[in-house]
Order: structure tokens, then C-alpha cells, then sequence
């Protein structure tokens, strides 16, 4: 029955829009490509609704998709807008003459309240069918309610306010819960609660409305037929027992409410608030009235007055009282809509300008009433006979536009911000009206988000002399540059540094610009160390160098350099300036390995101590063989202290870091032998004395004991390269112990070891001519005889010195003669039982059965050649030989198989005796004879029992099942 058509009315060709849409391309000095393809969608689109009433329409309200109309006097037609085919009527139920005065639905659209001629107000709910009277509101024509949008819900209404014609204002609250007939009723209570005067008599209630604000203050404002009164105050929280208007209205008892008033008089007054979403705190109000329309912002937090920006919109001529005056009005956020007899018109609420006029046909009848559904948005209208919806979409497209040319920027970039053409036409007017007035900083932020031509806006700058502006649009503009745009960064990056260094300059000199030097030199700072030019700094590093040194800016070279993390630049400054300590400062700090390996040579000629200290503290993450010019090209002037320090630091790398190079332990082992011989003996024997363990050049270190005259240390040298005569030789210009050390070392070479002794003798004999102290070193050394020694001794000496050794020699020479006597007489019982143990073997035998059978293959053993052995196993002979192969090491398996091989090569035996001679003598002659081969053959496979010899031992830890086979045996057994 009721629908919404798709189709517009005839009269919508007769609407006027706000910005009429049409096909076009346009290019705007931006840069920015703005192509509309398709007509836009006005702003307000009108739609009659498919429906012709049976009888007049005398009232319509909507809230929350809920629409409810009157028809004649006594049908209510509720219709859900969601389900617009299933409308439901109602019966009023009204025998009397009473009409429908108004209706009222709260925002919930779920209580409805209809007013009466007669005084008398019905109450239905949106599930109930039936309209039921309030006694307690009877006597009362009801003119305006204010509905409590916090407090509210389907069920009950909360504490709401109620205007009446007579003036007055009443506190009173719904309920939904359906009562029998002696049930409770639905209207809970009904107390006044303020009179409203005008023209010292009582005025009616036009308009209510009642909002609380976001820090818990309540207000509302109501309007009477001129006036319009404001009521603030602190309202009953939620929760408390009492959450009426009460405390509110009683602030109010001995002093009337702040008001507004107007001269002219329609009769009648019309207050229209704009709530951006549901149950939200009103922006904007409208007041129609009879001068015009004041409209304008409500702001909650001003403790006087509600009302700010406050304008009146006067009437057009022919509109007006006494002439065609307006019946209702409704705001959007943009615009209010006054309803005439035959028309709509839209009123921008920015410009004050008619954007609509929207005439209505003749065949509907006049216009009656206009209201607007707070929760979607829609606008309606009706007459007697039609009802028509007016949708908003889009409302602010072109509201940027008006707000830029009130000089609003703020806001109209706030209504752009989606569309990049025309907030780069906003930034752009508004960078060009802060440089009219003079507000460069401000223009030039607005220039760098802007597409305008750059080398125009920086122009521009310099002609106004604005170094300072200049400098923050160069930032910006940096700040904005892609990854890609390199070329475009290095610039920027130059031209902004050579700003500041020029303002620094200019500034530095005047003492009473001392303040702004300081605040310059920060913001320069800053810039260079700012995150977010980094890259572009990191990539014009090398420019920005050179301009800091032609502006002689040592102060900020070094600063900008930490920040690059260019330490090399930073630690040659410093060299350069003798501050050692600072540079070296800077390598412990950054701990960079390859700046020590450049520095090192500098610094270690004025604080090599220190220096050393930074190595040691470094550790391992110095290459030492990196630095051993630097400690070679110190150490070359021979002084202890340059000595003693490169020493240090070789002694920890050696003993704390455990460095095995051989360069390193080579530099090491000079040190020593320069400065620190004492410790040269200790190192060698504490390195060992084998020769693969050390870690320094043997030659090398011989060498270099030889040329510094280092004897003990040469000795230990050849002790290691097992030079022992050289040894000798050399100790023996030292100490003789020393050389008795050396001649014991070759433990397993006796000849060697006698050799060295008898060099000992010699020297102690010849060269010291003493007696005593050769027959010690002949007692010193087993090896020795004294016969050995004697041919040292001169002519002249006695034997007296020699009759105990000679005495000695003679014991030792007859027990070790009958030591052998009794080794002699051992071997010859030995030979002796050898033969006995023969000649019983000889005379061993095993007997074979016919039913025994072969321990590997279980088959009769006499059917094929075989082995039988003394622990009773009986073998086949190719059984046993599959048996033993593996077993056998590798050199023994080709053997076997060679064997074979030949023994297949040899001619069968040949019979009688003198062929076989014959045979025998041929084999002889050219290779071994076949019973040879074969007796060959037995010893490597027979000569053990292959389960009871060390063949079996040898493969206990054998796996029973060969690997390659297993999975195989594994499969059989599934």
C-alpha cells in the first residue's frame, strides 16, 4: 500500500541545488587534474511517497524510522519506514468534535503523544494498539515537549518537559507497561515546574528542548512567541533517585531566565536543533521568528549563555507576518529549510544566501507542516493529500569552498581533506594570505604542502628578504621529497645549510644578538640531526663538509660528523689540533676496529700508554697483526718505556687472548730480546719444547738469540729443533749442567746419547783438566766405559785416579758375561721342549664320520674337499673360504684371491713319478709349483678354526644382519 518511488516528482525539475554538477576537465594552477565525468547529485533530492490517504492528513511526526500520521480525526496510521508495505492503523476511538492539535514522538521513536482541541493528550506506545488517555495531563493543550535523549529508552520515557499553551512548563514521565483496569496509568507524574511571561502575561510554550552537556550541566531553551529563555544548571546524575528538571527550574524562582527578544510576532515561534549523530550534544541551533530566522552555535561549556556566533537571517519580501509567513523550519548542518504555503527554501547557514527554492504543485494543497528525522537524516514534508521526503546527501562538498572565502582556512581545509585539488587550491590561498600579512613562517608551512612552482615561491622569500621563512618552506619541502627524488634532496640539503651558516655567521659577531645566535645555532643543530633527514644529510655529506669548511665552522664539522657516525673525520680533527686524548676519546667510545688500525701510528708517539690501555680494553675485536706496524714504527727509538709498552700489549694478546700467529709471537720474541732479555728464556720454555706446539719461527728466534748473544736461549732453541749436538756444543760454553741436560734428551737414540757424553768428557777432560769431575760425569752417564774416556787423558796421569773406575768396569763386564751364560742355558731348554711338543703334534689325528656334516652350510662334509681342525669344527674348503674372507684385512684379501687365481693357472697333477719329477722341476723353474700354491693358500684361510680363532673375537661387534640386507630380511619376516 505505501511505498517510496523511485522517480522524482515533477516539481523537482523546477529545484534549485547548491552546485549543480556537469561534465568537465579541469587543470587548476596545482597541478592537480580535477575530471568530473558524471552529474552530480544535488544536495537535496525531493520524493513523494506513493500513497493518496483516504481522508486529510492533519498531522504527521517522524523519529528513528518510524513515521505516524493522522488521517480526519480519529485514524493513526504508524509506519515502519524499514517495512513501508506494512502499515499499521489505529483507531482513536473519538466520538466528539476534538481534533488533533500536534503530535509529538521522542527519539526513539517509540512513544507518541497526540494533543487534543479538546485539552485531552493520548498516549500510545509503538508496540501497543491501543491510544490510552492521561488523566493527569487533561485541561492542558499541549503546545511543545522536551524529551530527555540521555534518560530515554523504549520502555520509559525518563523525566521529560511539557509546554502548554497556557505558558506553562511541566515535568512528567511515561511508561510503556500495559495495566489492566485497575493498573497503573502510563503517565507516572505530572508537576509544574516554571511559567513563562510575555508582555506581563503568560505566553505559550512554542518550542522545548533539553539537552545535558558533556561535563554533566543540563540546559534547556524555550521559546514563546517572541522570546527565546535559556535555562543552565546542574541536573540529577544518572543513578540518583531524583532525576528530574527540578533542581534546574529552581535555580530560576527569584530571577527570570537570561532571554532573547524580537518585536515582531507571528503568532507562533519555531526552534530547530542540529545534532551530528544520535544521542550526541547539539552544534547548532535555528529560531524562526517573527523578524527572521537566529540562527547560529551552541556551545555547552560557556557558563552565560548557550547561544555563540549568533546572526538573523530576515525574511525575503512577500515572506514574513501579514504577508506569506513561514510555518516550520528544520536545520541541517549546513543550511535551514523554511516551509512556506507553496514552497521550500534552503538557506545556507555560512552565507546566508537561498541555495533552494523548491515550489510544490497546486494539486497537493497547501503545505503544512515540515519535520526532520533526527537518526537518518531525512527531511519530510506533507500537505492534505501527499507526503514527501527530502534526502541530504553530501551536504558538504562545497562548503570548503565558502569557508575559503571567508578566509577560514581551518575549516575549509577540514571539508577537503579527502579531495588533494582543492586543498592544494586552500593551502595555497592561505599561504598567500599570511605572506600578505607579513606572517612569513606561517606562509611559508602552507607554500611547502602546496604544488606550486618552487623556484616562484623561493623567489619570492628572497625579494621579501626572509632568510628565516625561506629556510623553514627549504624544510618542509625537504621533509616531503620520495625516496627516488636524490638530485631534489642533495640540493635542498645544501642550500638549507649554507642558510644557516650564513645566519650563524652574520649573527656571531654582534653581542647583543647573543640570544638569537643561540636559538639559531639550535635550530641548525637540530636540523642536522633531525631523523628525518638523515638520508638525504648521509647522501650530501660531502658537500655539507665542504661548506662547513669554507665557513671555517670547526665547531659544527665535528658535531655533524658524530651525527654521520664519521668518526674518521671527527678523530683526524682532533689529531690534526694536538687533542690526542679527545681522539683517542672517541675510538674507545665508537670502538671502531679499522679507525684504531688508521690512527694507532699517530697516537701511540704521544700517549702510547693510554693507547695501549684502549687496545687491551678493545680485546678481541683488534686484529693485532693490523697493528704491529704502528708498535714497530714506536718501538724502533729503543727506549725502555716504547719497549715496555709495545711489550704489554704483545703479552696480553699471547697470554689473555690466546693468539697462536707466528707474526705476532715473532715481534714478540724481538721485544724480549731488545728489552726484556731476562724474560726471553722464560717465554721460550714456557711455549714447550716440541717442535709443532710452538707458535714463533724456530730459524727466526735462533737466529735472533744468536745475534743478541742470548746462549741459554739459543740452547733451548736447538734443544727444540733437536739439534742436540749444537747443543751441546753451546752449552758447553755456558755450564756443564747445562750441556748434561741436553746430552739426556734423545731418550731412544743410546749411540746419540754416548756420542754427546763422550763431548762432555772431551771438554771436561781437555779443557778444564780435571780429573775428578770427568769420573763424575763417566758415573753421570751409564753409557760411558772408561775405556772411553781414557784416550782424553794426557800421558802423565797416573792410574791411581782410575784403579775404582777400571775395578767397576771389570764387576760390570764378568756379571754381565754370566748373565748371558744363564740367557743361554734358558734357550737351549726352550729349543728342547719346542722339538717334544713337534714330535707329538706329528702324531695328532681327528677322525671323520660319514654322517658328519659341514658347521656352515650343514650339508655332509666328505662330499667335497675339507678342513678339519683341533677343536672338532669340520669345514668344506670354499665354506670355510667364504667364512674367512671378510674377516681378513684388505692386503691379505688380494693375497687370497692371487692365490686363487694362480693356483687356476697351474696345470693339474701329473701321474708317476717320473713326470710328476718332471713337473715338479718346471714349476720350479718358472714359478711356485701347485702344492706350494695350495699349502700358501691354507696358511691364510686354515690357520685358525674360523668359529673358535681370534676371527671370531675380531667380529663381536659385527651386526648378525648385513645393513644393505636388512630391510630385505625385514620384509621376509612380515
Amino acid at each position: 500500500m505505501v511505498s517510496i518511488l523511485d522517480e522524482y516528482e515533477d516539481s523537482l525539475s523546477r529545484s534549485a541545488v547548491l552546485q549543480p554538477g556537469c561534465p568537465s576537465v579541469a587543470i587548476p594552477h596545482s597541478g592537480y587534474v580535477n575530471a568530473q565525468l558524471e552529474k552530480e547529485v544535488p544536495i537535496f533530492t525531493k520524493q513523494r511517497m506513493d500513497f493518496t490517504p483516504a481522508e486529510r492528513i492533519t498531522s504527521l511526526v517522524v523519529s528513528c524510522n518510524q513515521l505516524c500520521l493522522t488521517l480526519g480525526k480519529d485514524t493513526l496510521l504508524r509506519i515502519n519506514l524499514g517495512k513501508a508495505n506494512e502499515p499499521n492503523h489505529v483507531e482513536l476511538g473519538r466520538k466528539d468534535d476534538s481534533k488533533v492539535h500536534k503530535m509529538f514522538l521522542d527519539p526513539t521513536g517509540s512513544h507518541l503523544l497526540i494533543a487534543l482541541s479538546s485539552t485531552e493528550v493520548l498516549y500510545m506506545n509503538r508496540n501497543g494498539q491501543k491510544a490510552r488517555p492521561l488523566a493527569r495531563w487533561k485541561g492542558q493543550l499541549v503546545e511543545s515537549v522536551g524529551w530527555n535523549k540521555a534518560l530515554g529508552t523504549e520502555n520509559s520515557t525518563g523525566p521529560i518537559l511539557v509546554g502548554t499553551a497556557q505558558g506553562q512548563i511541566f515535568e512528567a514521565e511515561l511508561s510503556a507497561s500495559e495495566g489492566g483496569l485497575f493498573g497503573p496509568a502510563p503517565d507516572l507524574y505530572f508537576r509544574p515546574l516554571y511559567m513563562l511571561n510575555e508582555e506581563g502575561g503568560p505566553a505559550p510554550v512554542c518550542s522545548l528542548e533539553a539537552e545535558r552537556g558533556p561535563d554533566g550541566r543540563g540546559f534547556v531553551i524555550a521559546t514563546t512567541r517572541q522570546r527565546l529563555f535559556q535555562f543552565i544548571g546542574r541536573t540529577a546524575a544518572e543513578g540518583a533517585e531524583a532525576q528530574g528538571f527540578s533542581g534546574l527550574f529552581a535555580a530560576y524562582t527569584d530571577h527570570p531566565p537570561p532571554f532573547r527578544e524580537f518585536p515582531s510576532n507571528l503568532g507562533y515561534s519555531e526552534l530547530a536543533f542540529y545534532v551530528p549523530k544520535l544521542r550526541s550534544a547539539p552544534r547548532a541551533f535555528a529560531w524562526m521568528m517573527g523578524d527572521g530566522v537566529l540562527y547560529g552555535s551552541l556551545d555547552c561549556g560557556r557558563p552565560d549563555s548557550l547561544l555563540s556566533e549568533e546572526r538573523v537571517w530576515e525574511y525575503p519580501e512577500g515572506v514574513g507576518p501579514g504577508a506569506s509567513p513561514p510555518l516550520a523550519i528544520v536545520l541541517t548542518q549546513f543550511h535551514f529549510l523554511l516551509l512556506l504555503a507553496d514552497r521550500v527554501e534552503a538557506v545556507c547557514t555560512l552565507t546566508g544566501q537561498v541555495v533552494l527554492r523548491d515550489h510544490f504543485l497546486e494539486k497537493f494543497g497547501p503545505l503544512k507542516h515540515m519535520v526532520k528525522d533526527s537518526s537518518t537524516g531525512q527531511l519530510w514534508a506533507y500537505t492534505e493529500r501527499a507526503v514527501f521526503c527530502y534526502h541530504v546527501q553530501r551536504e558538504a562538498r562545497d562548503v570548503w569552498r565558502t569557508y575559503l572565502d571567508m578566509n577560514r582556512f581551518d575549516l575549509a581545509k577540514e571539508y577537503c581533506r579527502e579531495r588533494p585539488d582543492c586543498l592544494d587550491t586552500v593551502l595555497a590561498r592561505e599561504a598567500d594570505f599570511c605572506f600578505r600579512q607579513r606572517r612569513y613562517l606561517e606562509s611559508a608551512h602552507c607554500y611547502a604542502q602546496t604544488q606550486s612552482y618552487f623556484e616562484e615561491i623561493a623567489l619570492k622569500f628572497l625579494e621579501a628578504r626572509q632568510e628565516e621563512a625561506l629556510a623553514e618552506f627549504l624544510q618542509r619541502k625537504l621533509a616531503s621529497l620520495k625516496p627516488g627524488e636524490r638530485t631534489q634532496a642533495t640540493l635542498l640539503t645544501t642550500w638549507l645549510t649554507e642558510l644557516y651558516l650564513s645566519r650563524l655567521g652574520a649573527l656571531q659577531g654582534d653581542p647583543e644578538a647573543l640570544n638569537l645566535y643561540r636559538e639559531t645555532r639550535e635550530r641548525f643543530r637540530t636540523f642536522l640531526s633531525s631523523p628525518r633527514h638523515k638520508e638525504w644529510l648521509f647522501a650530501s655529506r660531502g658537500s655539507i663538509h665542504e661548506l662547513l669548511a669554507s665557513h671555517g665552522d670547526t665547531e659544527h664539522m665535528v658535531y655533524f660528523a658524530v651525527i654521520m657516525q664519521d668518526y674518521e673525520r671527527v678523530v683526524a680533527y682532533h689529531c690534526q689540533h694536538e687533542a690526542y686524548e679527545e681522539a683517542l676519546a672517541v675510538l674507545a667510545r665508537h670502538r671502531e676496529p679499522q679507525l684504531f688500525y688508521k690512527f694507532s701510528p699517530i697516537l701511540i708517539r704521544h700517549i702510547p700508554r693510554q693507547l695501549v690501555d684502549a687496545w687491551i680494553e678493545m680485546g678481541s675485536r683488534l686484529d693485532t697483526r693490523q697493528l704491529i706496524p704502528a708498535l714497530v714504527n714506536y718501538s724502533q727509538g729503543g727506549e725502555a718505556q716504547q719497549v715496555s709498552q709495545a711489550i704489554r700489549y704483545m703479552e696480553f694478546c699471547v697470554n689473555v687472548l690466546g693468539e697462536t700467529e707466528q707474526a705476532i709471537h715473532n715481534y714478540l720474541l724481538s721485544l724480549y730480546a731488545r728489552g726484556q732479555p731476562a724474560s726471553l728464556l722464560a717465554y721460550l720454555e714456557q711455549a714447550g719444547a716440541s717442535p709443532h706446539r710452538v707458535h714463533y719461527d724456530l730459524k727466526y728466534a735462533l737466529r735472533l738469540c744468536a745475534e743478541h748473544g742470548h746462549h741459554r736461549a739459543c740452547v733451548h732453541v736447538y734443544k727444540v729443533l733437536e739439534l742436540y749436538e749444537e747443543a751441546v756444543d753451546l752449552a758447553l760454553q755456558v755450564d756443564v749442567d747445562l750441556a748434561k741436560q741436553c746430552a739426556d734428551l734423545p731418550e731412544e737414540d743410546e749411540e746419540l746419547r754416548k756420542k754427546l757424553w763422550l763431548k762432555i768428557a772431551r771438554h771436561v777432560v781437555q779443557e778444564e783438566e780435571d780429573v775428578q769431575t770427568a769420573m763424575a760425569c763417566l758415573a753421570s752417564c751409564p753409557l760411558l766405559k772408561i775405556e772411553d774416556v781414557l784416550p782424553f787423558f794426557p800421558d802423565f796421569v797416573t792410574i791411581d785416579h782410575f784403579k775404582e773406575a777400571i775395578c767397576s768396569s771389570l764387576k760390570a763386564y764378568n756379571q754381565h758375561i754370566q748373565e748371558l751364560q744363564r740367557e743361554m742355558e734358558e734357550a737351549t731348554a726352550s729349543a728342547q721342549r719346542i722339538r717334544r711338543d713337534l714330535q707329538e703334534l706329528r702324531g695328532r689325528y681327528g677322525t671323520v664320520e660319514p654322517q658328519d656334516k659341514c658347521a656352515t652350510c650343514d650339508f655332509p662334509l666328505l662330499n667335497r674337499p675339507f678342513y678339519l681342525f683341533l677343536c672338532g669344527h669340520m669345514f668344506h674348503a670354499d665354506c670355510l673360504l667364504q667364512a674367512v674372507r671378510p674377516g681378513l684385512p684388505a692386503y691379505k684379501q688380494a693375497r687370497l684371491e692371487e692365490l686363487q687365481r694362480k693356483l687356476g693357472a697351474a696345470p693339474p697333477p701329473v701321474k708317476g713319478s717320473a713326470r710328476a719329477k718332471e713337473a715338479e722341476g718346471g714349476a720350479a723353474a718358472g714359478g711356485p709349483s701347485r702344492e706350494q700354491l695350495k699349502a700358501d693358500l691354507d696358511e691364510l684361510v686354515a690357520a685358525e678354526c674360523v668359529y673358535c680363532g681370534e676371527l671370531m673375537i675380531r667380529s663381536i661387534d659385527r651386526p648378525f644382519i648385513d645393513p644393505q640386507r636388512y630391510k630385505e630380511e625385514y620384509l621376509s619376516w612380515l
